[in-house]
């Protein structure tokens, strides 16, 4: 057997850091069993454990729409919503943090 531990450096985005750190601070996992877990789950897939692709439409940014469209994307929901295609909001919300 190799050794007992390496010591790995990775430059981060220090929000991205801190967020990821809160989360697995509150599921009660060190940040070195995280990515040790990742690079297992990397091993078992012998690839990315998830898919890497971009968006099929990135997603809207509202200051960006001229009021016509934004109007069109309001009716859109407004019809989703009486179409009966909806979800619960503790169903969207509940993968955010509570503060």
């Amino acid at each position: 057997m190799g050794q007992k531990s390496a010591t790995l450096y990775a430059r981060i985005e220090p929000d991205v850091k801190k967020q990821a750190e809160d989360i697995l601070y509150a599921l009660g996992i060190p940040a070195s069993n995280a990515i040790t877990m990742f690079y297992k789950q990397i091993i078992l897939h012998r690839g990315i454990p998830f898919d890497v692709s971009l968006p099929i439409a990135p997603p809207t940014d509202i200051s960006a729409l001229s009021d016509s469209e934004l109007s069109a994307e309001l009716e859109k929901g407004y019809r989703d919503m009486q179409d009966g295609n909806v979800l619960p909001a503790s169903t969207v919300f509940s993968e955010f943090p509570k503060n």
